[in-house]
């Protein structure tokens, strides 16, 4: 998968938006400004971190060995960087949805219940 096509999944999400909070090549995307996905810009090949729950986690990387590894400068508990381009497109959004979703059931009541009311 491409990063354009990448970007354009991640907001096609409800309340997301898309930043640059650290550096210039690394594309962060939030849901209700927390972090769910992170983008290198740069990397060749391209690259993408994701929030995971651990156990998963970890049997993706034995899964994907060298493809999916512990999360770059991130908890590497809870976070897997993925080479974008070694690994199924449909997985990768299925992985995408999945850390949306762990963040978004992370958040405040209030806070779900505003996205929930977002168009």
């Amino acid at each position: 998968m491409h990063i354009d096509q990448f970007r354009e999944y991640c907001l096609s999400k409800k309340g997301v938006t898309e930043g640059f909070p650290f550096d210039e090549v690394t594309l962060v995307f939030k849901v209700m400004n927390k972090m769910f996905a992170l983008a290198s810009l740069d990397a060749i090949p391209p690259k993408v971190s994701l929030k995971c729950e651990p156990e998963r986690a970890i049997e993706l990387r034995e899964q994907f060995d060298g493809r999916v590894i512990p999360g770059y400068h991130l908890n590497k508990q809870h976070w897997n960087t993925i080479f974008m381009e070694q690994i199924p497109a449909k997985l990768l959004l299925e992985l995408t949805d999945h850390s949306y979703e762990l963040i978004v059931a992370s958040l405040p009541k209030k806070v779900q219940q505003t996205l929930s009311e977002l168009l």
